[in-house]
């Protein structure tokens, strides 16, 4: 079977949030995006300390449609060095991680 991730990413505006996950699973490069509702980031960032509202998207997808998702969230976030991290799935439902990687197959105009 596929393999499945986790990738995730933050945003500090949750219209763009929904367009980043939306997007993502229009083009079937993930069979669904959860946007966890808005939480305090405290990070430090050019030296200096920053708190900032942002809202984080965990799309589910496959191995092979991983390289192509980055690719298409890295092109539309405007974060200089947005958060980019993927968690493998070591298990689950049979049934559900089919799906995701039937919702992820590219398909063909045909």
């Amino acid at each position: 079977m596929t393999e499945i991730v986790i990738a995730q990413t933050t945003i500090d505006d949750e219209e763009r949030a929904n367009a980043l996950a939306r997007g993502a699973v229009e083009n079937r490069l993930a069979a669904c995006a959860h946007i966890d509702p808005p939480f305090t980031a405290v990070y430090r960032w050019q030296g200096a300390l920053e708190t900032a509202q942002e809202w984080r998207i965990s799309y589910k997808t496959t191995t092979d449609r991983l390289p192509e998702l980055a690719a298409w969230v890295a092109e539309r976030h405007d974060y200089e060095v947005p958060e980019w991290i993927t968690l493998p799935v070591t298990g689950g439902s049979e049934a559900y991680l089919r799906w995701v990687a039937e919702e992820t197959a590219p398909h063909t105009a045909g």
